[in-house]
């Protein structure tokens, strides 16, 4: 158990691959503060666009209000007043999120951020990095490999596409473990998909 900071803001970053319960861990945190009786706002990027503007919506379809946003610089013009700030997608945000959570936790606020720690590559993605090493508190979560069944820590794309940043879902990406990973969407669960 980690002691709870009392009169100050913090920083917690939820992370880990696609289909590891993410947004889901993230919406738990928000409803426990609102429940609290704690003012929560959410935000989440405009370009992730799966399931509209106004909502983040968990695997389990678990959903919560949010707010959709261009740039980090939005989320702290729009949490004036709020106690408790989620951020869903982080790593669709430039580095600029780091500088906004950090303004936003030096203000008193609780900022939870969630988002893939790793690209289609397996490469870091900046903004998620550099908020780990600044949160006071991270929880990195895995998925399932669809392969072979072991705890997976990586996002394997199964489309062609050299785009750093692809929304998408089941139909573009799937967890892999590190062994049945394979950069760049060739893999040995891709058969038939049109992937050389």
């Amino acid at each position: 158990m980690n002691p709870t900071p009392r009169d100050i803001g913090w920083i917690e970053v939820i992370t880990g691959p696609m289909f590891s319960g993410k947004s889901e861990e993230l919406i738990r945190r928000c409803r426990l503060a609102t429940i609290a009786k704690q003012n929560v706002v959410v935000f989440k990027p405009a370009i992730d666009t799966r399931a509209g503007a106004t909502e983040i919506v968990s695997r389990a379809d678990v959903r919560l209000a949010c707010v959709s946003v261009d740039r980090p610089t939005d989320i702290v013009k729009g949490a004036e007043h709020a106690d408790v700030v989620g951020i869903d997608e982080g790593q669709f945000f430039n580095v600029d999120l780091v500088s906004a959570c950090e303004e936003l936790a030096n203000a008193g606020k609780r900022v939870i951020v969630a988002g893939l720690d790793l690209d289609f590559r397996a490469e870091p993605f900046e903004a998620m990095a550099r908020l780990m090493a600044m949160a006071e508190y991270v929880k990195k979560v895995l998925a399932i490999c669809v392969v072979c069944g072991n705890p997976a820590s990586r996002s394997q794309r199964l489309v062609e596409s050299t785009s750093r940043f692809m929304v998408g879902d089941r139909e573009t990406y799937e967890a892999r473990c590190r062994r049945c990973f394979v950069p760049e969407g060739k893999g040995p669960h891709q058969e038939g998909l049109g992937i050389d």
